[in-house]
């Protein structure tokens, strides 16, 4: 049952068509092959029909060679020979976001080797060759069980063809030889596509450069999925932390200082907005659409940041020496980002008492740094403290891997008894 099986299979014959087809594709590059026979109108005939195959087979490589060529062969060969290959790489820009580090530079074209080149071309010649190959011979097989079965009344039938001539005495046998033509056409186009799937692989699948490239693809791909992962723990996770103690503190003085609670409010209003924003624009890059703004927080965003966290509740000491607006890009961006996330870590895990921000820019240098009370709050109602909020614990590691990405400095630990701080020292360059 298992050698019959591939008989009946629609894959088999699918495979079969596209070899076919592959055979009629080459018919019009014909007469181009027969031009050179113009000028040896003395040879002899076998040369003649040597010189115009070999002609032929070279137009036929000449067509491998195009690029669009080998895209419309491994599409088929997909579809039809149910074979997986990969697409040719090609280059694709990676946009800068906010927040990161330097966007990854996207590979550009494989470059092929000399062998690499060539393996279209061979492709396409063995494609043609088992196509014509396959066409004649079941073509053959299919027109002998067809016409063989014409001498059932007769006591002999018989088929002559290009000077052969096949007898079959009549009745039975022949209905017996035009099956097993039939079944022989089907071995035929078994065999074909079984023969052009085994060389798919090697001849149109990728090759080392392309799949160096492939490789490197997949490593920017996975560096995007990270990237992402950081703007929404950054963004989300301090949004969802400020404005739960925002709540909370609404709740507190909703009736003893509605001006409060209504300023609480407001900031909740605004941080979901602004987080909203990073939201769809995150999805939209999940989502292979191209975003419509992508949100742009750098140092100049710092004072919004630090008016939310004054309305949830948070004392917080700022400290800015420099020119912050000096400082431009990926680093700004960077840096709004660093601090949002020890801020974060600020209202989660510390204790109530000042939080003290500090922003350093220098010619060489932009030190941040966040430094905190620990321990157990003091009972103001905000709900800070040890504990207080669940943690994914990805924070400090994802601050790591974005400052070594700008080649800088970090360190997280207690400072003091009761302090934690958080210091960072980023290499800069000032805009003029």
């Amino acid at each position: 049952m298992r050698g019959i099986r591939p008989l009946l299979r629609g894959s088999t014959y699918a495979g079969a068509l596209f070899a076919y087809c592959g055979a009629l594709a080459s018919i019009p590059l014909l007469p181009f092959a027969m031009l050179p026979l113009l000028a040896w109108g003395s040879a002899p005939e076998g040369v003649q029909i040597v010189l115009a195959l070999l002609v032929w087979a070279a137009l036929i490589g000449l067509v491998g060679l195009a690029r669009t060529t080998r895209r419309v062969l491994i599409a088929c060969a997909r579809r039809l020979l149910r074979v997986p290959l990969p697409d040719p790489v090609a280059a694709r820009q990676s946009a800068s976001s906010p927040g990161t580090g330097p966007a990854p530079v996207a590979p550009g074209p494989a470059v092929p080797s000399g062998a690499d080149r060539w393996r279209t071309p061979v492709w396409l010649l063995l494609h043609v060759a088992l196509g014509w190959a396959g066409a004649l011979v079941s073509g053959v097989l299919i027109l002998a069980g067809l016409t063989l079965p014409v001498g059932w009344f007769r006591a002999e039938a018989g088929l002559s063809l290009f000077g052969w001539s096949v007898r079959v005495a009549g009745g039975w046998a022949s209905w017996a030889v035009a099956l097993g033509c039939v079944l022989l056409a089907a071995a035929v186009c078994v065999a074909v596509t079984n023969a052009l799937r085994w060389l798919a692989p090697r001849l149109l699948g990728p090759s080392s450069a392309e799949r160096l490239a492939l490789a490197a693809e997949r490593e920017l791909r996975l560096a995007e999925r990270n990237r992402l992962a950081h703007e929404l723990h950054d963004s989300i996770g301090h949004t969802l932390t400020a404005a739960t103690i925002q709540a909370a503190v609404a709740g507190e003085v909703l009736s003893a200082d509605p001006v409060a609670a209504r300023a609480a409010l407001r900031s909740i209003e605004e941080s979901a907005r602004a987080a909203l924003e990073d939201l769809d624009y995150v999805l939209g890059v999940l989502r292979e659409e191209k975003a419509e703004t992508a949100p742009t927080r750098t140092l100049a965003d710092l004072p919004e940041l630090l008016d939310r966290l004054r309305h949830a509740g948070a004392v917080v000491e700022p400290e800015l020496s420099g020119e912050p607006a000096q400082v431009q890009g990926t680093l700004s961006r960077a840096a709004y980002r660093i601090l949002q996330e020890g801020l974060t870590n600020a209202l989660r895990h510390g204790a109530d008492g000042p939080i003290e921000v500090r922003v350093a820019v220098a010619p060489d240098g932009l030190e941040l740094s966040v430094v905190n009370r620990t321990g157990a709050g003091t009972g103001t109602g905000t709900g800070r403290g040890p504990g207080a909020f669940p943690t994914s614990g990805h924070g400090l590691p994802g601050l790591a891997e974005r400052v070594r990405l700008l080649h800088g400095e970090i360190e997280a630990g207690p400072h003091g008894p009761q302090h934690w701080r958080l210091a960072v020292r980023l290499p800069v360059r000032l805009s003029a």
